[in-house]
């Protein structure tokens, strides 16, 4: 099974796409690490506040699935410089 995590973030201190490509590796970085799942970029890349990250995770079982990706919303809920639009798992 896949599960699939698709986040909307605003980024409310990001003056640049500088700034925000920081604060989005940062996040993905740790993501990736700390949680074991796939990350990326999917969307509003010319936008310097807001963005679409999709997390993808691979189990044989839909509640360790759903389990890893309720984990990792809250963890991107939890960073005080990001503001979640929208968040939304699909088991595929």
């Amino acid at each position: 099974m896949i599960g699939c995590l698709t986040v909307s973030l605003h980024i409310p201190h990001a003056q640049s796409l500088k700034e925000k490509r920081q604060a989005l590796r940062s996040l993905i970085e740790t993501l990736r690490h700390k949680y074991n799942v796939s990350v990326a970029e999917m969307d509003l890349q010319e936008l310097h506040q807001r963005s679409i990250l999709g997390v993808a995770c691979i189990a044989n079982e839909q509640a360790h699935i759903r389990q890893a990706l309720d984990t990792v919303s809250k963890a991107i809920e939890s960073r005080p410089e990001l503001v979640v639009c929208d968040a939304t798992i699909e088991m595929l």
